[in-house]
């Protein structure tokens, strides 16, 4: 690794990633490479906090990856590899535990959120993820972690993690910082009032391996209003299918439609036709890339990543053991 900072996160292989994950945070994956010494996990420990059948989790690993090449992550300059191969997650997670109090990850709001969604399945493990998202990226000594905006807590307790480490112990770990994106909430478009998420059900997001007809009729779907109003009282319809198109950089479209609305000339089933278009212009060359790559493809990549990956977090590990006095 050379001289830039080190820039960390991680996504869960629930499936197909769809574009509030790539406007929230993948795209931002992509920016970032070259500009730091970029390390992404496909974090399959985070993805077993919930029931999930092996051969499923098998699939979205490799669906996960897939989808991450498809959209631009070179191997030759980020590593990419699978969270599950590299044992001192878990083993710096455990050290953690003994620091974190309980009382930090109880007012964790995505564990109560997830807590209500998952009610016959509320582990230790949905409790602890926090926890472990602060041994994903403090083993490498991140500095700075592109997220999403509901993560931003989660990289709020990291920081306190790190801080009790290093009153306790000295100083070993930085302070990471979040890259927040300009799309920092993408919402659904059946329920506006919400984030983007595919327990809203298929017609709140769109895949991106979506086909070119699928993504219209969702489009298509997508809620507004009942007519033209004033722009300063905008539905949260409206606005989500205008930041939408702001945020896959059609501001020209943006611009064209926004004085029809002002005016109260707009036509609603144009607008979602060049949103689709839109939309369907970014997904076109990730659809084809994506189903190119081979699961051979994948492999060798991830192999590699993991070689890479573990290169640093074993030497990180051994002194944070020298440190802590668990290493003979």
């Amino acid at each position: 690794m050379n001289e830039k900072p080190t820039l960390f996160s991680g996504i869960k292989p629930t499936g197909i990633p769809h574009i509030g994950n790539y406007l929230g945070a993948l795209k931002q994956w992509v920016d970032l490479q070259g500009k730091y010494n970029c390390i992404y996990s496909i974090v399959d420990y985070h993805a077993i906090t919930i029931a999930i059948d092996k051969d499923e989790l098998q699939k979205n690993i490799y669906t996960t990856a897939r989808i991450l090449l498809s959209i631009g992550i070179n191997p030759d300059k980020s590593i990419l590899f699978l969270q599950s191969t590299i044992p001192e997650h878990t083993e710096l997670c455990w050290i953690f535990n003994c620091l974190t109090p309980m009382s930090e990850l109880q007012r964790m709001t995505q564990f109560k959120d997830k807590a209500k969604q998952h009610r016959q399945n509320i582990n230790a493990g949905l409790f602890d993820y926090p926890v472990l998202m602060a041994a994903d990226i403090l083993l490498y000594n991140a500095e700075f972690v592109p997220v999403g905006e509901d993560q931003l807590q989660h990289i709020e307790l990291t920081r306190i993690i790190a801080k009790k480490f290093n009153n306790r112990y000295g100083e070993m770990f930085a302070m990471p910082k979040p890259i927040v994106g300009p799309a920092k909430r993408v919402m659904s478009l059946n329920n506006p009032t919400k984030k983007m998420s595919k327990d809203l059900g298929e017609s709140s997001y769109i895949s991106l391996l979506d086909p070119p007809e699928v993504v219209e009729k969702k489009v298509k779907k997508a809620v507004t209003d009942t007519g033209p109003t004033d722009a300063n009282n905008m539905s949260a319809g409206v606005k989500n299918l205008f930041d939408l198109l702001v945020y896959f950089d059609n501001n020209s479209a943006y611009q064209r439609f926004m004085q029809q609305y002002q005016q109260g000339t707009i036509k609603y089933s144009e607008l979602k036709q060049e949103l689709a278009n839109t939309i369907n212009k970014t997904l076109d060359p990730i659809r084809t890339k994506a189903s190119n790559i081979t699961d051979d493809d994948i492999k060798k990549i991830l192999q590699s990543g993991a070689n890479k990956a573990r290169q640093i977090a074993q030497a990180k590990i051994n002194k944070i053991k020298q440190t802590v006095g668990t290493f003979i």
